[in-house]
């Protein structure tokens, strides 16, 4: 079978340093030539929670040739138009296109690519791009072992190309099988629009949030409205890293204090991580904000459902977004309005 990961970056450097460990071959993709120089020259290079170099074969877009049957996407769904569109030649008619970008993307991907080719997953664990050839892995190892992927087919039917997917993913940790692709997406959508979204907001890592009494109680916000937001578009939260993630639709404002020690439990194992869209601020690019949070905010409009925080959220990174700056903890107290009628539950 003939891979390609495109958009080697954070996450997919080191997926596709241990498929390359593993056995499988893949071509990795990315526009950042010296980048991909570095992982041609010197290897993968896996820091942080797991110390490995892994020779592999990466490629410049332009340098792509022939057909691939297998294709994971790892590249921001800003670009996806124009990554898709330039992908298109290298796919044959039964071609598998893996999604496991943020969001919930499969529905702009199988415009472009067909949807008969189109699967999606989930990532259940995080990384941080160092420099040319680096990539940091900010979760623990042990976690990526247990919940590395999650795929599915878009109308639920397992069929045996998911296996071929899975022999693949394996190779980084455990990859199940789902019947249910869009309970498990507002899972992931659920755990980057909390801490991704508020560690961007704020400009802090994830450990920084989860410290903070006022940041975390605006997490138990916006987890509460996407769960909301997710039932109304006829969806149920699918478990996640072992977790029912149910349990965050609150039974009203004055439980929130209830699901923090929930919270707690699943991302003291993701302290040191820093959102990529605050790694994206950093580098002056535009960031995924739109399709998180923001999907949340689109989707509770189209309901009919107030989002609050998850807005809140999305104006902060906008704001810094069009000017190119970098959110500082300061703007904590830009929630402080949102806050006021909770104030009893900070204590």
């Amino acid at each position: 079978m003939r891979a390609a990961l495109i958009g080697a970056g954070s996450l997919g450097t080191i997926i596709g340093a241990l498929m390359a460990r593993g056995g499988r071959p893949v071509d990795l993709i990315d526009s950042n030539r010296e980048h991909v120089d570095a992982l041609n020259r010197e290897g993968a290079q896996i820091i942080g929670e797991m110390d490995l170099k892994v020779p592999v074969r990466a490629l410049h877009p332009d340098a792509m040739s022939g057909q691939y049957d297998l294709v994971f996407l790892l590249s921001k769904q800003t670009a996806n138009q124009a990554v898709l569109s330039h992908l298109l030649p290298f796919l044959h008619g039964d071609s598998i296109v893996c999604t496991l970008q943020n969001g919930i993307p499969e529905p702009s991907v199988a415009a472009v690519v067909g949807l008969e080719r189109t699967i999606g997953g989930a990532v259940g664990f995080g990384a941080t791009w160092i420099g040319p050839g680096v990539s940091r892995l900010t979760t623990t190892a042990e976690v990526v072992q247990k919940f590395a992927f999650e795929i599915g087919e878009l109308d639920g039917v397992v069929r045996p190309r998911l296996g071929a997917v899975q022999d693949y993913l394996a190779c980084v940790g455990r990859t199940a099988l789902l019947d249910d692709l869009m309970g498990i997406r507002w899972s992931k959508v659920l755990m980057n629009a909390t801490f991704s979204g508020m560690s961007a907001a704020l400009g802090c890592t994830f450990g920084e949030v989860m410290d903070d009494p006022r940041a975390l109680l605006c997490v138990a916000f916006i987890a509460d409205e996407t769960v909301r937001v997710a039932h109304a578009a006829g969806h149920r939260m699918a478990e996640m890293q072992g977790e029912d993630f149910e349990r965050f639709a609150l039974a009203a404002p004055a439980s929130a204090p209830e699901v923090l020690p929930l919270i707690r439990k699943i991302w003291s194992q993701h302290r040191q991580l820093r959102a990529s869209m605050l790694q994206d601020l950093e580098k002056g690019r535009d960031t995924e904000i739109h399709f998180i949070n923001g999907i949340v905010c689109k989707t509770g409009r189209e309901y009919g459902l107030a989002t609050p925080f998850n807005d809140r959220v999305v104006e902060l990174v906008g704001e810094a977004q069009a000017v190119r700056g970098v959110p500082d903890f300061s703007n904590i107290d830009r929630f402080e309005d949102l806050l006021r009628p909770h104030r009893a539950l900070l204590g």
